[in-house]
């Protein structure tokens, strides 16, 4: 919905054709109503009216335009970013969701680093079929359910433009939504192996000792990060020549141990070194690529972020500005071989309200009407001002779409840095599409026993945001942790598909390695579980490239109409076929998780649960991680893909894609529930020794 008489911002994504040539076979139809105005969405084949406007409350003005549909159930998901209490919403009581993106620690109802206005509903009791909508506008904005139910999205500009999925189930919905937002990018199989971080080593020498401690007890790990404590007044593109000094010559041994570094960028660029010492700035200045003060159109705004001195902010929408940072980023790898690059403090974050200077007193900085429900007194808190000047708009329209513009940036360029590599992103600020570019992980959380099942929550969320490639830092940024609760975070960081122990500055240490020997043996035995099966979580990214499917994945998109598991969320799959229930609660010695109808194995042991579509209760020790293989299931270049199929007494095996040239050198396979124990074996015609265990089969 938009007036044909004013052009007004619309979000700059590339998303695909909307030509209703094919309408006609679509399980809708659209109908439109003028007085009063309303539009009606119904499903052809059960009659459901999924997107109905006829509420009311319709307004379309400058700064404030509103939009409400019917729900046509309670069933629903989404929505972000935010650190939900729950996967499943359950305030429908005028409970507003602010989106506008801001330097947020995690809290409840806060609004966060991203924006996500997507939802997804379950149309019913006893039906699967499910839809979704997604409002592409990145003005301030809210929604807000109501009892009705109801959702109505609020916000301060651009147009109403909605898109409708829908879908014989929720996982069929999101992978529609994810197909046309853009299908995730495939992480390199070594990012997918664990990684160590934090805030604050504040030298080469203590990363060094911490990584020796990681390799006195052999603790699997892939990625060693660098945080800004490794620069020079914590500037971009420098390195610190006392505390850091011989960083780059680590970097290298890392790569030859078979490990990788990956560094920390932040937009913000310093404005007040010597000229002629700083490239970044003086570079940026002679090519115009730093988001301008409206105030003095030809020079840049000046806020104040982490590097010494104050700061100025990239435009990354400046065609200009992606060569700039392209150069920098590639220059740079020449001196420190970074593997990849982690983007922070992209919502943007301005440590000053606005800027040095405060910003003018106009309608774009003091809006007619701030969404109630988003943070600060003025949409300009702990951000740059909105009428800040960038290329293609005001940064009113264009804030929270920051992040996605440096994620694009980014990746271009360390691609370029490593060449004929895929490299990878890590970026705090993100929005709709993001995951064909970059992951996410779910930014300054806190070291606290509840943050372990809301981690389970954002990252099922960020899964059917299209971001799989997600996780939270384990065992907590802010705070000391303790022994138990990093101990628990370790055992479930082992199983997000971003699996990072990370900290921040002045906290205790709690890197595997940090505690005793028992914790370092027992988060060395998860982490190993991780790695047996990374073959298995690498064919999982390779289907959400090619197909759009989750990764990390709820129980409902497999169980829809399972009711039990459409409130699932202590627990999560990998795919359709792995389950992971971990222990979230301190000091318990029984753990009660929930098993859908069908056949399960316990992974540790190999035996067949008795008892499904219902609760388990299991006694836990300290070291217990309870973890389920499901029974009754089975999926341009360079990669290699080998399909098994299990049929009544036979294991075929065929190489589907071979881009690597690999020879198939499996060291044993391993069956579950036979009912009775094989007399002979093949592989390949010959016969071969087996072992059966007759109480496990």
């Amino acid at each position: 919905i938009y007036d044909p008489s004013v052009r007004r911002f619309e979000v700059p994504l590339e998303l695909p054709s909307t030509n209703s040539s094919n309408a006609g076979n679509a399980d809708f139809d659209v109908q439109f109503i003028t007085t009063p105005f309303s539009i009606s969405v119904k499903r052809k084949s059960t009659g459901a009216t999924i997107f109905d406007t006829a509420l009311g409350g319709f307004v379309f003005e400058d700064q404030f335009l509103q939009l409400s549909s019917k729900l046509t159930s309670r069933y629903v998901y989404g929505l972000g970013e935010h650190e939900h209490r729950s996967f499943k919403h359950e305030n429908f009581t005028w409970k507003r969701w602010p989106m506008f993106s801001r330097d947020q620690p995690p809290e409840e109802d806060h609004n966060l680093y991203g924006v996500h206005p997507f939802y997804l509903v379950m149309e019913g009791e006893n039906t699967s079929n499910s839809h979704g909508v997604l409002f592409l506008n990145s003005n301030a904005m809210e929604a807000t359910l109501s009892p009705n139910p109801a959702i109505t999205f609020t916000t301060t500009g651009g147009i109403l433009d909605f898109y409708i999925f829908s879908g014989d189930s929720p996982a069929a919905v999101v992978q529609n939504y994810i197909n046309f937002i853009g299908k995730p990018f495939v992480p390199p199989y070594w990012a997918l192996g664990f990684q160590i971080s934090r805030y604050g080593y504040n030298s080469l020498s203590r990363v060094q000792q911490v990584m020796a401690g990681m390799k006195s007890y052999n603790i699997p790990m892939d990625i060693l990060y660098g945080d800004i404590d490794y620069m020079r007044h914590r500037l971009d593109f420098t390195i610190d020549p006392i505390n850091y000094n011989g960083l780059p010559e680590y970097v290298n041994e890392l790569h030859d141990q078979g490990l990788h570094y990956i560094t920390i960028l932040d937009p913000a660029i310093s404005d007040n070194q010597t000229r002629g010492t700083y490239p970044a700035y003086d570079d940026g200045i002679a090519n115009g690529i730093f988001i301008n003060d409206s105030r003095t159109p030809n020079a840049p705004l000046i806020g104040k972020v982490w590097p010494r001195g104050n700061a100025t902010f990239p435009d990354y929408f400046n065609v200009h500005t992606r060569k700039w940072w392209r150069d920098l980023i590639v220059n740079f790898h020449e001196t420190l071989s970074f593997d990849g690059i982690w983007i922070d403090m992209n919502e943007p974050a301005n440590f000053v309200a606005g800027s040095v200077i405060g910003c003018l007193n106009n309608t774009w900085n003091h809006v007619p009407y701030k969404p109630v429900s988003i943070m600060g007194d003025v949409l300009y808190n702990k951000t740059i001002c909105m009428d800040a000047l960038q290329s293609i708009s005001k940064h009113y329209d264009l804030h929270s779409l920051y992040g996605h513009s440096q994620l694009l940036a980014t990746i271009d360029a360390t691609r370029a840095a490593n060449p004929g590599k895929r490299s990878v992103v890590i970026t705090r600020s993100t929005y709709p599409g993001d995951g064909q570019y970059g992951g996410h992980w779910l930014g300054d959380n806190y070291s606290r026993w509840p943050s372990l099942h809301f981690s389970i929550i954002g990252s099922l969320e960020f899964n059917m945001f299209g971001i799989p490639y997600i996780g939270a830092d384990i065992c907590g940024y802010t705070g000391d942790t303790k022994y138990e609760l990093c101990l628990r975070w370790m055992q479930l960081g082992a199983f997000y598909t971003f699996s990072r122990n990370h900290n921040g500055y002045d906290f205790i240490r709690q890197d595997p390695a940090g505690f005793d020997t028992t914790f370092a043996l027992v988060s060395r035995e998860v982490l190993l579980t991780r790695y047996r099966l990374l073959p298995y979580l690498y064919t999982l990214f390779h289907e959400s490239r090619m197909t759009g499917a989750t990764v990390m994945r709820p129980l409902m998109f497999e169980f829809p109409l399972d009711k039990v598991c459409r409130t699932i969320d202590r627990q999560f799959l990998w795919g359709a076929a792995f389950l992971i229930s971990p222990v979230l609660h301190q000091g318990v010695t029984e753990w009660t998780y929930y098993l859908p109808a069908g056949r399960w194995f316990d992974y540790h042991t190999g035996a067949e649960m008795s008892s499904t579509g219902r609760n388990i209760t299991t006694h836990v020790t300290l070291f217990s991680v309870p973890l389920h293989i499901r029974g009754d299931t089975y999926k341009n270049g360079e990669y290699a893909l080998t399909e098994f199929v299990a049929t009544s007494g036979t294991l075929q095996s065929r190489v589907v894609t071979n881009g690597y040239g690999y020879e198939n050198n499996l060291d044993y396979v391993t069956v579950l529930g036979l009912a009775n124990p094989p007399t002979t074996i093949y592989v390949d015609g010959v016969q071969v020794n087996f072992n059966f265990n007759p109480s496990l089969k």
